[in-house]
């Protein structure tokens, strides 16, 4: 039986200024949606998907997609995914990059049929066929004649079809992330501020800012992997996730996760992806989570919670913790904890 890994992640308490919305005047917004009735800022999945790719550029590892700093643009290794496409030709000595791999691809072209001599040769057969085809009597349709004639309408029909579809090569991405909500709802704040040199016009801004964590989910298959082994990869980009989205020459938010919910099961379902609620002084709470495992949708036993300070829960949520049976650690002993456990159960290559 397949294993499956699934996360929840809450970010550090910061300033966010990430993601921006379409701006409005001289003011840079963020992207809200509307959360339990009230604004909340998000963070899309794409910029989370996009800080992993580029935490594996930046230990080395290769990808496929690589970011150039200076043109601020992507520069292709391998534009046709030949270790996809063409596994027994082109791509057959070649491994395939990991964002490929767990992100996913798609390359979707429209078919090359503008000016093609042999289609449209054939389609002049297939309609002289067809016409002569209307000319035969019933009992010469029914003869050895009318029967090789209607086979070879159906053939050139087919052919005509195949050649006139465009080509579309994809790969669903294993890794699956959802928005990040922030926890708290959006107040509405905005800081001024001005370029410097000569004031114009222009030179005063303002941007929209939240104070506040970011909570997101995350599912992952690893057998579903190209290389089951990434998802140690994987692991470790997700627990160290710094710049996601957004201006960062000016703010900087840390996205590593302060609190890490992890969970390896059977289970196809992962029932925790927004799982934390703000409670008094700024405490979380995980009382949704905690309800699931208490009622047996969870089993406690496939649950890991690391923490930079348990005292961010909750004294509640601690104490249903601990009555569960799960442990608190730091966040990089409990992905350690899981990786220990990816070994164990789907034998990873070393």
């Amino acid at each position: 039986m397949s294993k499956h890994l699934y996360g929840l992640i809450v970010t550090p308490h910061g300033a966010a200024a990430n993601n921006r919305g379409e701006n409005e005047g001289n003011i840079t917004t963020l992207q809200k949606i509307l959360w339990n009735g009230e604004s909340h800022t998000t963070v899309s999945a794409e910029a989370i998907r996009f800080a992993l790719r580029y935490a594996w550029q930046r230990r080395d590892i290769p990808v496929n997609r690589v970011w150039n700093e200076l043109t601020e643009d992507h520069e292709w290794q391998d534009p046709r995914w030949l270790p996809w496409t063409d596994p027994e030709g082109e791509g057959a000595d070649q491994d395939t990059f990991i964002d490929d791999d767990v992100l996913g691809f798609m390359l979707a072209e429209a078919a090359q049929t503008d000016g093609s001599d042999v289609l449209d040769t054939m389609k002049k057969d297939l309609k002289s066929k067809t016409d002569r085809k209307k000319e035969l009597s019933a009992e010469e349709k029914k003869s050895e004649l009318g029967v090789k004639l209607n086979e070879e309408i159906k053939e050139l029909r087919s052919k005509i079809k195949t050649m006139s579809k465009g080509k579309c090569d994809k790969r669903r991405g294993v890794l699956e992330v959802s928005r990040a909500i922030s926890l708290a709802p959006f107040a509405g704040d905005i800081t001024f501020n001005a370029k410097s040199g000569t004031k114009e016009r222009t030179s005063l801004y303002g941007t929209e800012v939240h104070a506040t964590r970011y909570q997101y989910g995350f599912a992952l298959t690893p057998q579903a992997l190209d290389r089951s082994e990434r998802i140690l990869d994987i692991i470790d980009a997700l627990v160290s996730l710094s710049d996601v989205a957004g201006n960062q020459s000016r703010f900087l938010y840390d996205f590593s996760p302060e609190i890490l919910v992890l969970r390896w099961t059977d289970d196809f379902a992962p029932r925790m992806l927004y799982g934390f609620t703000l409670a008094g002084d700024q405490k979380l709470c995980l009382s949704q989570v905690l309800d699931r495992m208490e009622h047996g949708d969870i089993d406690p036993g496939e649950v890991v919670v690391g923490t930079a300070s348990s005292s961010i829960l909750t004294a509640e949520c601690r104490e249903r913790l601990q009555k569960l049976g799960v442990a608190v650690t730091g966040v990089k002993v409990a992905a350690e904890e899981i990786k220990s456990r990816a070994h164990r159960d789907i034998g990873l290559a070393s």
